[in-house]
């Protein structure tokens, strides 16, 4: 096994509209950045991945054209997965492993202003029982909702405290969207109002990985991966329990989060009512810092938002102010793929 961390992150400033630029113009500032915070230069990247959606895009193949942001020469070694850039990272995080590469550039992108994302979401779900049905996500989301609050485990004023304290983390942020005193709005699917769902906006963000000593020459305070799985739901809703996530549960487990405490968790909840979901199933206490950054009811870009609670964990651990945070990133309707990782710096690991 190796040691692999996480030695860079950046993202741009997620907007409501980019209708002037491409995704190229989009990446290409962000991976400028990544790159400068290490001095790498692109033939010394080992390895590329990248995540995105087609059908977001409209087109197939959409992350070929991305590419030109990457650069045409030297020739690289390359993959992208169509899904969040979180799993773009586990891919580049096993080709390290593997010994294939001692660095990757992960990047990942999502421009939703264009269309109806609502709309667009439901073309993960199953072909032939759901998907006819055309349910958006906030209509899904709404159900997990519900059921949360027919169970008893929350209900509608403390979803909207949820709402209030992550957007009033993002304050600092300079990257979020929606942050401060945001109204809780009307309802848009009962129970959940506006200010119960993430904004709609465009917007990338990338991350470096370098394994050994090639981190710590790259970076001061490595963030390193202590541990990183995924798992999934079944596809049909109708045999999930909404008010849990099991998948979340072993996908923590096995990436070593509850051997010891951690003190911060970036979890990747698109709606309030999918924090109290998470936090039940990662045992996070009140001792926890959840979401510093505002998480994804500040800033959602889709494809994107999984990626930024990994790069905004490794941040904190970067920057001192973590010894050992929690990342989280789901995928799906109501919390279908989960993917969580363990970061640390130096000093916890010692």
């Amino acid at each position: 096994m190796r040691d692999v961390a996480i030695v860079a992150f950046a993202q741009s400033a997620h907007r409501r509209r980019t209708d002037e630029l491409s995704e190229v113009d989009l990446l290409m500032p962000v991976l400028h950045e990544v790159l400068g915070a290490t001095g790498l230069r692109a033939n010394e990247i080992g390895f590329t991945c990248s995540g995105s959606a087609d059908y977001l895009a409209g087109r197939a193949f959409s992350f070929t054209m991305a590419l030109d942001g990457v650069g045409a020469h030297p020739p690289i070694s390359e993959s992208h997965v169509e899904m969040d850039g979180a799993w773009a990272l586990y891919e580049a995080w096993v080709k390290i492993m593997t010994g294939e590469a001692d660095t990757a550039l992960v990047y990942s992108y999502g421009k939703s202003s264009p269309g109806r994302v609502r709309d667009v979401l439901t073309r993960q779900l199953d072909p032939y029982y759901l998907a006819p049905l055309w349910p958006d996500s906030v209509a899904l989301a709404a159900l997990q909702a519900q059921a949360l609050i027919d169970a008893g485990d929350t209900d509608e004023p403390a979803l909207a405290r949820i709402a209030a304290r992550n957007r009033a983390a993002a304050v600092d942020n300079p990257y979020a969207q929606l942050t401060g005193d945001v109204p809780a709005g009307d309802h848009l699917v009962r129970p959940l109002r506006t200010g119960d769902c993430p904004p709609v906006g465009d917007g990338a963000a990338a991350v470096i990985l370098a394994a050994g000593d090639t981190a710590r020459a790259l970076c001061a305070r490595p963030a390193w991966i202590r541990g990183i799985d995924h798992r999934i739901e079944a596809h049909a809703l109708g045999v999930r329990d909404l008010t849990d996530s099991p998948s979340t549960r072993l996908a923590a487990e096995r990436a070593g989060a509850f051997e010891r405490p951690v003190d911060t968790a970036e979890v990747h909840a698109p709606f309030t009512s999918q924090e109290v979901v998470l936090r039940k199933a990662l045992r996070l206490g009140d001792e926890v810092r959840v979401n510093p950054s505002g998480g994804a009811l500040a800033a959602n870009p889709v494809m994107a938002a999984g990626l930024i609670r990994l790069g905004e964990a490794a941040a904190r651990v970067h920057r001192g102010e973590s010894d050992r945070a929690l990342a989280h990133a789901t995928s799906g309707p109501c919390l279908q793929q989960n993917l969580v990782a363990v970061l640390e710096g130096e000093s916890a690991h010692a």
